[in-house]
């Protein structure tokens, strides 16, 4: 969707600096490296106690405030958790959550462990203030898709007793809607063979799944087909029958560019989307 988004953008903006009058005398606390597992779980593993944590961004004082879980990219083999700048001081709260990396794991156990961290969100948010009716999912490259698969894939937060459907909003940016690569390479796959298999967010089309923002940067300097691909998912869900899909191609930005113009949108749908359940209830 290109037309009509420099003014989608500046009209954000603009929001923006409003909000960030309403909010600026908000204070925000940070926890640094909180564990999604239990201690019992983690015991004697190194490396899973070093990487299955998140850094927590949450504003004090206020109620009912909405989550931001992030998940940053690198492949699926590198990056690190982080709280994104932009997102700071907007009267939410934000996840930034670290997880295992192949090839010391396989990429189920990186899903697996997007899908305990957000899980941690839905069963203690609620003690810190927020609503756990207002959880949001988003992540950078492989971050939009490990978004996009405990999204769509109710296997695995199913396994925490919660149902994928509750997440307030899904948007993924410039995540794999085929198999990762990371995926078909452990099955000895070249990555510019593209296929869909249960590792694949497309495999998982539905209508009944989270609202869903897909946003990609622009498909002549995108990651081989990556504009492509997520462009088939947004026709495919809808052909499903889910009636909240979105797709942005952001002009002129490559693969490792388009995350920048891209938070403006997260924090609109956000923003939109929040209004949406507060009203309904």
């Amino acid at each position: 969707m290109k037309a009509n988004l420099l003014a989608a953008i500046v009209l954000t903006m603009l929001t923006q600096c409003v909000f960030a009058q309403d909010i600026k005398e908000v204070e925000y606390k940070i926890d640094i490296a909180v564990p999604y597992y239990s201690e019992e779980l983690m015991e004697g593993d190194e490396y899973m106690q070093e990487m299955c944590v998140f850094d927590f961004y949450y504003p004090r004082g206020i109620k009912d405030f909405p989550t931001i879980i992030w998940f940053h990219g690198g492949g699926l083999t590198a990056g690190k958790r982080g709280i994104p700048n932009y997102l700071k001081n907007r009267g939410f709260a934000i996840i930034g959550v670290g997880y295992r990396l192949s090839p010391k794991v396989k990429v189920v156990e990186c899903i697996k462990d997007a899908a305990a961290a957000t899980a941690w969100a839905f069963k203690n948010i609620e003690d810190y203030g927020g609503k756990k009716n207002l959880i949001f999912v988003s992540g950078m490259s492989a971050g939009g898709y490990l978004a996009y698969m405990i999204g769509l894939d109710k296997e695995y937060l199913g396994t925490h007793e919660i149902d994928a459907n509750q997440i307030a909003g899904l948007i993924p940016f410039s995540g794999h809607a085929i198999t990762h690569f990371t995926a078909r390479k452990e099955m000895g796959i070249d990555g510019t063979q593209p296929i869909i298999d249960k590792m694949a967010p497309l495999y998982h089309v539905k209508a009944d799944a989270a609202p869903l923002l897909i946003i990609t940067g622009d498909r002549e300097l995108e990651m081989l087909g990556r504009y492509e691909e997520n462009a088939y998912m947004a026709r495919m869900m809808k052909i499903a029958g889910h009636d909240n899909v979105e797709i942005y191609e952001l002009d002129g930005n490559n693969h490792g560019q388009m995350m920048y113009p891209a938070f403006p949108l997260l924090l609109r749908e956000v923003k939109k989307l929040t209004k949406e359940i507060l009203d309904s209830n």
